[in-house]
């Protein structure tokens, strides 16, 4: 009995210590995983769960190390392994990751079942909003596809070639192939050797010339990762994406991150020089991949950066004419989301192609394209089938000399982990794709008619529509209230509105004016247009800012056409929630001016209410006071009134 209790300590003995081990090599993974060494982690967590022991924990950081390198089978294989420990409470993130990863490699209803469970457990985040709204997205993606031949270009190796950008006859992208047997050259989050730019020519059949390649110079590569490059249209600066470095050597911030940086570099007697990072760079945060708009005044990118809906947002920063730089600004909630958006690019027709995982699509990063018009973000259109696969598919550029473009994709039959693949269009391709992109547009003409003596309208006036060729695009009766409309697709010029009034004999016309004024008519085209989800009613209907007297909370009279603006628009949109933010000077305390901007954000509100009959259940306020100033005008700097009053003024956010 004694040899017996000996026997079970030993081994209970040996346990613990097998227990206490295997701890310890789990703490060892986690420490790598926690430093971005995501191969090691991967190596040590497996070798752990081939021995038996298993926690959440390292199914979540296995199934995030090999989504981070885009081996979907591998993370989907254990997210699932998460997934079914019962006795843990998953987080929905989990459960979004696993839905994405079963998308990625082709098991779409799989997919769909597990976003429906993400949509259950999480309907107030965007993707899931997109994902409810879109749950017929397959077959749009299928529609929007367009068939067009793939090339992949000889550059391509069996490491990464990604980020492909054109400059003249040259294409200059990013790749790991330099396969340096020197560890210092070697990155730990995939044990792929560092990344560098190149540069090959273009052939007149959009291939390129594996022969020419060639390696930029020193001043751009260093010993860390550097990718993105674009260039202005003169080919005399170039804007690139490193991470951040100390002392020419890869560096990481306190959390052991090396963030990624925008530089800058001018050319001068044919080599770069001058290479700055870009003012809004942070060691906080990652700034990368940078894009320039058709006039070179607006710098796209992605980033982290505080205000990011997601992991990566595009974000877009003014470029002054002294070549200093704006604040950036974040394109909202129509183009970002909670994953991914990244690799910004702007085509010659100003359509901004993106990469995103949160946005519905076949699996992985998939290319969306919308058309920036003006101020404004028409909704992203994925590019569909063969430019997006299950896989990774990211880095569009367009050729701005033709119809030609390249972009970078993990898909299988490739020649290594990301490949460089080539399109060159027709005109009738290159038309289907942009048509797909554009929204539909309508076009409303509409008026009253009204007697000129009494002022009344007039029922029953025949209305003939009428182009610049006098040919007759619509013809109509003007209802009981003497208004007529008519809808159609976009129309763009001038246009004549007649009017037959039936107590005048046939040669009697009279052209009929719009809002009253007894003259011929130029008809303004206004498209049918929701605000989006963020945006300010302020810039959206053109009106003038809600400005108050100083230290006053009254609605000024000057005030009430432009907020009937509002009103209108309200009534127009029923489903429409708006947040009112009012904002004061910087006179006063601020503690006054918090309590000033409330009171001002409530006038507005009960504005809306008493005179405009709007349901106060779609209406908050909200004071800034002086927190959020729109000019230089802060304590102790002498301003005129025009601009202390510039400061008070109210704003009204479309919200949910």
């Amino acid at each position: 009995m004694r040899s017996s209790t000996i026997i079970l300590s030993f081994l209970m003995l040996l346990s613990a210590q097998s227990m206490l081990g295997q701890k310890q090599k789990a703490k060892k993974a986690t420490e790598l995983y926690n430093e971005y060494a995501y191969q090691e982690a991967i190596d040590k967590y497996e070798d752990l769960v081939s021995s038996g022991y298993s926690t959440a924990d390292i199914y979540k950081n296995l199934g995030n190390s090999h989504f981070a390198n885009a081996e979907y089978e591998k993370a989907a294989k254990w997210y699932s392994e998460l997934i079914g420990l019962e006795e843990e409470e998953i987080e929905p993130e989990y459960i979004y990751r696993y839905a994405l990863s079963l998308k990625s490699i082709g098991k779409y209803d799989e997919s769909d079942a597990w976003m429906n469970k993400y949509l259950e457990s999480n309907n107030g985040d965007i993707r899931a909003q997109r994902y409810a709204e879109k749950v017929d997205y397959l077959k749009k993606i299928k529609e929007q596809s367009v068939n067009i031949e793939l090339i992949n270009l000889d550059i391509n190796t069996k490491e990464s070639d990604f980020a492909p950008s054109v400059i003249g006859q040259q294409l200059i992208y990013s790749t790991a192939r330099d396969t340096a047997v020197a560890r210092n050259k070697i990155h730990e989050w995939n044990n792929k050797a560092f990344l560098d730019l190149y540069q090959a020519n273009i052939l007149v059949d959009g291939y390129t010339d594996g022969s020419s390649l060639s390696k930029l110079d020193l001043m751009i590569n260093s010993k860390t990762h550097e990718s993105s490059a674009i260039f202005t249209r003169d080919g005399q600066t170039l804007y690139f994406t490193r991470n951040n470095s100390k002392n020419g050597n890869f560096a990481r911030d306190e959390k052991g991150v090396s963030r990624l940086k925008v530089f800058v570099a001018t050319k001068k007697k044919n080599r770069w020089k001058d290479v700055k990072e870009l003012p809004f760079n942070s060691n906080e945060y990652s700034v990368a991949h940078p894009a320039l708009s058709l006039d070179e005044k607006r710098l796209y990118f992605a980033s982290d950066m505080p205000g990011t809906y997601g992991s990566s947002d595009i974000f877009s920063v003014d470029i002054n004419e002294d070549g200093s730089f704006g604040v950036p600004v974040n394109l909202g909630p129509e183009i970002n989301t909670e994953s991914r958006e990244t690799f910004p690019h702007l085509d010659k027709n100003n359509i901004l192609y993106f990469a995103s995982d949160g946005h519905p699509g076949l699996g992985g990063l998939d290319i969306f394209a919308a058309q920036i018009q003006e101020e404004e973000i028409t909704e992203p259109v994925n590019l569909g089938k063969p430019i997006n696969s299950p896989q990774d598919d990211f880095s569009l550029v367009k050729d701005p000399r033709n119809n030609s473009g390249y972009f970078a994709s993990n898909r299988p039959g490739g020649k290594g982990s990301d490949d460089i693949y080539g399109f060159v269009l027709d005109d009738q391709e290159q038309n289907e794709i942009i048509k797909n992109i554009l929204p539909p547009c309508s076009t409303v003409i509409s008026g009253i008619v009204k007697d000129q003596a009494t002022g009344l309208p007039l029922e029953n006036v025949r209305i003939k529509i009428l182009d610049t060729e006098d040919k007759m695009i619509g013809d109509m009766l003007t209802n009981v209230q003497g208004s007529f409309s008519m809808d159609s697709d976009c129309l763009a010029g001038n246009y004549t509105i007649h009017a037959e009034v039936p107590s005048c004999n046939e040669t009697a016309h009279s052209h009929i004016p719009v809002e009253g004024k007894d003259r011929p008519v130029k008809v303004s085209l206004q498209k049918n247009r929701r605000a989006p989800l963020g945006s300010d009613l302020v810039s959206h209907l053109d009106i003038n800012p809600i400005f108050f007297d100083l230290g006053k909370s009254k609605i000024r009279k000057d005030a009430w056409v432009d907020l009937s603006k509002v009103i209108t628009y309200l009534n127009a949109y029923p489903e429409a929630n708006i947040q009112i933010r009012s904002h004061t000077d910087s006179r006063a305390s601020e503690t006054y001016n918090k309590n000033l901007s409330e009171r001002r954000a409530y006038a507005t509100l009960v504005y809306l209410v008493e005179r405009g009959g709007i349901d106060q259940s779609r209406l908050t306020a909200q004071g800034f006071g002086e927190s959020q100033l729109k000019n230089d005008c802060a304590d102790g700097v002498r301003c005129s009134e025009n601009e202390h009053q510039a400061n008070r003024r109210s704003e009204f956010i479309i919200v949910e």
